[in-house]
């Protein structure tokens, strides 16, 4: 038979101690649950990416397109052909695409920029060889890239969700209408479609894709190396390069730490 002890002054103390303590318990636990669930809300939010399940499975895919073909192509690409033929090659891919480059400059309202197109286009189509050499940047007018992407988010169009497209990889809702956009309008395009020589489009688009990846080999083999979660750092490093092409590669200001103001602190 249990007995019962009697309901002493220490003893009522040391069980509300204990009921103290395990509240205590359950508030700090709860507490560091609702933190953790506020920062996954964080960085889900920043990361803007509604479709990750759908995106990482693309992005896999993209990724065995690039093991299995891409990757080794470019590594071929980069061994085959010396620095300045891959150069070359670069050259003439931007001053093919100067149309674009100037349609876009002009939708943005940059003249400047616009008259710097038409300047780099003249000067590389003649002196430089049909764009093989870049003399304009020599001359202290370098390459500007200007894209849809770009004239929309000066027009204050939304970014929109985070997208992986097939084979084309990281982009955005707004981005991927900048390229459809972009490939309706090309007059490069339009010539090779019109004329039956869309061998011109495909040579031009694997030079590209290939000429890109065999500039970037060892950059995303480190990234791939040292990423704790490459799908994310891949969409982190694809929204830092495209913020500072919409910038031109200014500074975010709304991205800089406060400066405390020591002179009105006092």
């Amino acid at each position: 038979m249990a007995r019962h002890l009697p309901a002493t002054p220490l003893r009522r103390r040391g069980i509300a101690a204990l009921l103290a303590a395990a509240l205590l318990c359950t508030v700090t636990a709860t507490g560091a649950g609702a933190q953790d669930r506020s920062a996954r809300q964080a960085q889900e939010d920043s990361a803007n990416d509604p479709l990750e399940p759908v995106n990482r499975g693309i992005f896999w895919f993209n990724e065995g397109v690039d093991t299995v073909l891409l990757r080794p192509t470019a590594k071929v690409y980069r061994t085959v052909l010396p620095d300045p033929a891959r150069t070359g090659i670069r050259n003439v891919l931007r001053n093919l695409r100067s149309p674009l480059d100037l349609a876009n400059q002009l939708l943005q309202g940059d003249v400047p920029g616009a008259a710097n197109v038409i300047k780099r286009f003249v000067i590389n189509s003649t002196v430089g060889l049909a764009g093989l050499i870049d003399v304009a940047a020599e001359k202290g007018i370098p390459y500007e890239y200007e894209s849809l992407d770009q004239t929309f988010a000066v027009w204050g169009v939304p970014e929109g969700p985070y997208l992986v497209l097939p084979v084309l990889g990281s982009s955005s809702l707004r981005d991927a209408f900048g390229t459809a956009g972009e490939f309706v309008a090309d007059p490069i395009t339009n010539y090779a479609s019109n004329t039956d020589r869309t061998w011109i489009s495909y040579t031009r688009a694997g030079l590209y894709a290939v000429d890109t990846r065999s500039e970037y080999l060892d950059a995303l083999d480190d990234v791939k190396r040292n990423s704790f979660d490459y799908y994310a750092s891949m969409r982190s490093l694809y929204r830092q390069r495209r913020d500072g092409w919409i910038r031109d590669g200014k500074a975010d200001m709304t991205q800089m730490p406060d400066i405390p103001d020591y002179d009105n602190a006092q």
